[in-house]
């Protein structure tokens, strides 16, 4: 399974899937839900909430709709509508389970984000230490290709640090 890092618009992405960072309501809002919804279109936001809500380190699946991807996996590494932090419990749940949904629905590509970083409150560093880790676990039988992708210059040569000290096949 090859790993990188990249930098950019999550939105912009060409993948086999597309993970959000979610709450348990699935209710899409700002930060990378945002991103998504606004280039997804309406009706991605409305396919997931009628999936919703969905226990914290859960995971549901909508088509991607006008996303360059098959499938938008929504990951819920914070509480219901945003109004709690992530914890490192929901966000290795939620990293394992977006990899083993996207790899159980024969994806060969997937991106995924800081879930839980972002909005959600929980530290950059540490959160990208734990999802590392789980990708580090995580053994595929469709998926070779996964993407971690930051926003901004400053969280992506974060992450690069993480992987660089946590080490990764493939990174």
């Amino acid at each position: 399974m090859e790993f990188t890092v990249v930098q950019g618009d999550i939105a912009q992405q060409s993948a086999d899937a597309l993970v959000n960072a979610a709450g348990t309501s699935l209710q899409m809002g700002s930060g990378v839900a945002g991103a998504l919804r606004s280039a997804g279109g309406e009706a991605l936001n409305q396919a997931a909430v009628a999936k919703g809500p969905i226990k914290l380190g859960a995971v549901a699946v909508t088509d991607a709709y006008d996303l360059d991807a098959e499938y938008v996996v929504h990951a819920a590494a914070m509480p219901h509508y945003g109004d709690g932090q992530a914890t490192a419990e929901s966000i290795r749940d939620a990293t394992r389970n977006a990899l083993e949904r996207a790899d159980d629905l024969g994806c060969e590509s997937v991106v995924l984000p800081a879930l839980g970083c972002g909005v959600a409150g929980f530290p950059l560093k540490e959160g990208a230490r734990l999802i590392v880790e789980e990708i580090r676990a995580f053994e595929p039988d469709s998926l070779a290709d996964v993407r971690f992708i930051t926003y901004g210059d400053d969280s992506y040569e974060t992450v690069s640090r993480v992987v660089d000290a946590v080490g990764i096949d493939g990174a």
